[in-house]
């Protein structure tokens, strides 16, 4: 039996070096599907709701870990369905993320970045700040530093849309991915990034520790949306 009672520090294939464009690209593809059929960008659209309000005319969003840039279109989507006249800016640490994203959506209008995020320094800060299946990649020390960073960056508030720690997530993902995936990057850091995953009392340890309050909502399938909205 796998054992979720603590988060793994097993890192993913992903967040090495040198993996072929080839592989990454078909990951990131497979990503936003698992995102589309299970719910993720509904989640992370809800985010962008509860941060808003009232609705605004014009809004400024800012990804971090925005791998191949579906979650930013998924919004742009949503923003043109409400008109609302939308900016992004998307910041990844991997020159081929941002690669695939300009070429996947040639029409968002977006500024790309590679970078590490927290080197990025903002001429204008956005109006929403957010994270997707980003933040279960580091250490809790580290998701303190990122949440002021993103509290500190934005004008409006932020949220962070991620995994749940559970068994019926690791084992439903572990089996969907090895009998429909093409990818072994997908095939081995699907699963994974479930056991690297959180609780709610992680979230309200690790937002304790930053000294930031925020709503931590369970949200199906499997996932905590975190959403810290500036008064």
């Amino acid at each position: 039996m796998i054992n979720l009672s603590e988060r793994s520090d097993t890192k993913e294939l992903l967040d090495s070096n040198n993996i072929p464009f080839a592989d990454i690209k078909q990951n990131l593809k497979e990503l936003n599907k698992i995102n589309t059929l299970l719910g993720g960008h509904k989640i992370t659209i809800q985010g962008v709701k509860k941060i808003l309000g009232i609705i605004n005319n014009e809004v400024t969003i800012c990804e971090i870990g925005c791998g191949g840039g579906d979650n930013l279109a998924a919004i742009a989507k949503w923003c043109r369905s409400v008109n609302i006249k939308a900016q992004f800016i998307g910041i990844d640490i991997k020159k081929e993320c941002i690669d695939f994203a300009q070429i996947q959506y040639p029409q968002l209008n977006a500024t790309w970045i590679v970078s590490d995020y927290a080197k990025v320094e903002m001429s204008k800060k956005p109006d929403i700040i957010f994270s997707s299946l980003f933040c279960h990649h580091f250490k809790e020390e580290e998701l303190v530093k990122m949440l002021q960073w993103m509290q500190h960056n934005t004008v409006k508030g932020f949220f962070i849309n991620d995994l749940q720690r559970h068994p019926l997530a690791y084992h439903s993902i572990k089996i969907l991915t090895a009998l429909f995936s093409r990818s072994y990057l997908v095939k081995n850091d699907a699963p994974l990034s479930v056991t690297r995953g959180f609780l709610k009392k992680d979230w309200l340890r690790i937002l304790n520790s930053a000294g930031i309050n925020a709503s931590v909502k369970w949200m199906w399938a499997f996932r905590y949306l975190v959403v810290a909205r500036k008064l």
